[in-house]
């Protein structure tokens, strides 16, 4: 996971610094062309991020462990524009990314720590009493 952190830190960078370029780009669109001001910032923000993902070879799908299935060359296509859209989204982008790798690992962890007994002194689940009828029906008057 740290590993798979360090590799998307490029990426995350990239979205810094296309989210601090939007904000510096903000005062002077509202001066120029306010009712566009959405659209300017949001072209120039993709065509930097889709620049930045083919320049500098970012590619988060692969990070992710997708690999091409049939055409290699394809793969990285798709890679290179879904990277450039996810630079294009600044800091927002890669954050989900995180979120959803965060949420991932809590599961996986969740899964093993029920499939797995909680250490040497573990009781195992033959040897734990299970309550007779007549005992749920006492604590169920309670």
């Amino acid at each position: 996971m740290d590993k798979l952190i360090t590799a998307l830190a490029p990426v995350f960078a990239a979205g810094l610094g296309i989210q601090q370029l939007a904000e510096l780009l903000s005062p002077l669109l509202d001066k120029i062309a306010i009712t566009y001001k959405k659209i300017v910032i949001g072209f120039v923000s993709l065509t930097i991020g889709l620049v930045l993902a083919f320049t500098a070879n970012l590619h988060v799908l692969q990070l992710l462990g997708i690999t091409p299935a049939v055409n290699p060359n394809a793969i990285n296509v798709i890679d290179g524009v879904v990277t450039g859209l996810i630079i294009s989204g600044g800091t927002e982008g890669i954050n989900s990314i995180l979120k959803f790798l965060k949420y991932k690992k809590e599961e996986s962890k969740n899964d093993a720590a029920i499939k797995t007994p909680d250490g040497p002194h573990a009781v195992p689940a033959a040897a734990v009493p299970v309550p007779t009828a007549a005992a749920l029906a006492e604590m169920n008057q309670k």
